[in-house]
């Protein structure tokens, strides 16, 4: 079999659609191990599957995620998470300097992503917990928590805990999905189309899993810790709503260069 030539696989992902064809067609190219395999990925990008699923990895606050078909792919303004989360921790241990490890709950974890990046991210130990409803994301994540030491639970939200994590939780990371229900037949196709519809769905207005999160952070959250959940920036405020209607205090978090949105909720001490 001939190997498609780098030229031959850019024309051929242009003319698919893809915008950084260039780009995609070096990594396909550095990714396929035979001339087969390279013309079954580019075959698999040109009929719509994201490239992170076609070569297997994301990238991701620098570090490689594994993705598996049918796994969600975090997305770059999702690192916004991570480096809010890392400096929030900084200045507790820097008022509170401790010798523990900073406990972090990664819920809807998906490949685990989060977690594991903030556990490679802080200058301390973590005693990372990842939690999804999807027996494929369970499976993908455990294998990318696995070198940081993470627990990955099968089960909704917070049901599948340990009862001794109650208020010891220093971050909750929450990648909820957001998209509210009637948008999301105009998403692209390669997420519409190649991604579990639970991972996208937040209900009628994007926020029913949003408001369950609010509810269950009390319960696990330390004294001054914090939950950060990603939301967009027309939901920003009905969201921060949310977080302080459970008790929390609450604000909206932005990265312009990212375009990212985020609430941060902290659970007062006493």
């Amino acid at each position: 079999m001939t190997e498609l030539s780098y030229e031959v696989v850019v024309r051929m992902l242009r003319t698919a659609g893809c915008v950084f064809a260039e780009d995609e067609a070096t990594l396909l190219l550095a990714s396929a191990q035979s001339a087969g395999e390279l013309t079954r990925m580019v075959e698999r990008r040109v009929s719509g599957e994201p490239l992170e699923v076609v070569v297997g990895w994301a990238e991701f606050c620098g570090l490689r995620i594994e993705i598996d078909p049918g796994v969600f792919v975090p997305r770059m303004r999702t690192e916004f998470l991570v480096d809010e989360s890392a400096r929030l921790v900084e200045l507790v241990r820097l008022v509170l300097p401790s010798d523990e490890p900073v406990v972090v709950l990664d819920l809807c974890c998906g490949s685990g992503a989060l977690g594991v990046a903030l556990a490679e991210t802080l200058d301390t130990d973590v005693e990372l917990y990842s939690v999804d409803i999807d027996p494929a994301a369970v499976e993908c994540a455990r294998r990318n928590t696995e070198p940081v030491g993470g627990l990955v639970l099968q089960g909704d939200l917070d049901a599948p805990l340990p009862e001794h994590l109650r208020g010891r939780v220093e971050v909750l990371l929450a990648n909820v999905p957001y998209v509210p229900s009637g948008v999301i037949g105009s998403m692209p196709a390669e997420a519409r189309l190649h991604e579990p519809w639970v991972t996208l769905d937040g209900g009628p207005d994007g926020l029913d899993v949003l408001r369950r999160v609010a509810a269950l952070a009390p319960r696990w959250l330390a004294p001054g810790a914090h939950v950060l959940v990603e939301t967009s920036d027309a939901q920003a405020e009905e969201a921060r709503a949310i977080f302080e209607a459970v008790g929390l205090t609450a604000r909206v978090a932005v990265d312009v260069d990212r375009e990212a949105t985020a609430i941060v909720g902290t659970l007062v001490a006493d």
